[in-house]
């Protein structure tokens, strides 16, 4: 998904496409899994880990493969809707898993700051490899044969990923008693802690759309080239993925809710910075800034969720986290396409860093109970 999420609005600008069709494009991304969360928790909870990773699979392949036959704007954007949805799906399946696998809070947040790698490697390997691809896979740099070599790569990937899974053995999946049946999903919402932590990953991962869709336009209107800008992006995945290889030594020290809130502070500043440089090697300096910020907040997020949820509705809670951090990624991308022929990009990015460093108290009312009342 990271290297369609580049391939695709890259090739939509070099056809004549507007900031917004490119804004709509990244929007599909989330749609599916806006709709599809829910239910793909609630699956995951009856059945585990590797049946929605199947489906997950199937669906990536279908969505980069009609890329690759057919690149015209239209088929991306069933390829973002299939490859966005897969990913979701995946996902949930996945943290579920690893959720269960844990003895301990330490060992919690140990366990997702190591899954939270794969993402952050992901976010490297897709658009580097797809910039490469469609700089030099065709007989001219970002030709129609380098997109198509680019979208064949990537529908090899998600086959890549089963073959690791496969041989996976699964814990025993939590009985689902007759008081559960008439759960609802808003019931979860109940808890004051969900909210917060809902809107704490809501405005944080907000960031990281802001990033993806602003360096891409940024990058076209400096005129750097596919391999640059996935440079760029490729430098904040590894900043990322580095950050979540000392995250478990840095969790044993400091509480989830620390984290999260220095995370929000540090993220307002750089996006603060972010517009005013020019150049390649500054806009990658940024970059890899905001990769060490925001690396260690899906860890967190995901253990704080974990230790919140009952066993046998983790995997809906997770993708009620899945839906609410997409449904919004389905109307940021079209307000910073909008904003961006307006205004343009650079007040994209002042906003959104003024409105997740104003979101830091929130952070920092996610600490224990205990630890509250002594601050009180």
């Amino acid at each position: 998904m990271t290297g369609m999420r580049l391939a695709t609005p890259l090739l939509a600008l070099q056809q004549g496409y507007s900031t917004m069709a490119v804004g709509v494009l990244l929007a599909l991304f989330s749609v599916t899994q806006v709709f599809m969360a829910i239910p793909a928790g609630r699956f995951t909870d009856r059945h585990g880990l590797k049946p929605p990773v199947k489906i997950s699979v199937v669906m990536a392949c279908v969505g980069a493969g009609l890329a690759a036959v057919w690149p015209t704007f239209p088929v991306l954007c069933v390829a973002a809707l299939a490859t966005g949805g897969a990913t979701g799906v995946a996902v949930i399946a996945l943290q579920r898993h690893v959720g269960r696998m844990a003895a301990d809070t330490n060992q919690l947040k140990e366990t997702f700051s190591w899954l939270a790698i794969g993402p952050a490697f992901s976010n490297f390997i897709g658009p580097f490899f797809s910039g490469l691809m469609i700089d030099h896979a065709g007989a001219m740099p970002a030709d129609a044969d380098g997109f198509r070599a680019t979208f064949v790569m990537l529908t090899l990937f998600p086959l890549l990923a089963w073959l690791w899974i496969r041989n996976i053995r699964e814990k025993p999946i939590a009985p689902q008693l007759p008081e559960h049946a008439n759960s609802r999903v808003w019931d979860l919402l109940h808890e004051p802690m969900m909210r917060r932590l809902l809107l704490v990953n809501w405005l944080l991962a907000s960031c990281w759309d802001v990033h993806t869709f602003v360096v891409p336009v940024l990058g076209h209107e400096r005129g750097l080239s596919a391999s640059v800008v996935g440079t760029i992006l490729g430098s904040f995945a590894v900043a990322s993925a580095l950050t979540r290889v000392f995250l478990p030594w840095i969790a044993k020290r400091l509480q989830e809710y620390r984290l999260l809130t220095g995370a929000m502070i540090g993220t307002g500043l750089i996006f603060a910075i972010y517009p005013l440089v020019d150049s390649a090697l500054a806009m990658g300096i940024c970059s890899v800034c905001l990769g060490v910020v925001l690396g260690v907040v899906q860890p967190m997020v995901m253990s704080t969720l974990h230790q919140i949820t009952p066993e046998h509705r983790q995997g809906e809670a997770f993708g009620l986290r899945i839906m609410t951090i997409n449904a919004s990624s389905v109307l940021m991308p079209l307000m910073f396409g909008a904003a961006g022929a307006v205004v343009g990009v650079s007040l994209i990015f002042w906003v959104m860093g003024l409105a997740v460093a104003g979101g830091a108290p929130q952070a920092w009312r996610l600490r224990p109970d205990g630890q509250a009342a002594e601050h009180t």
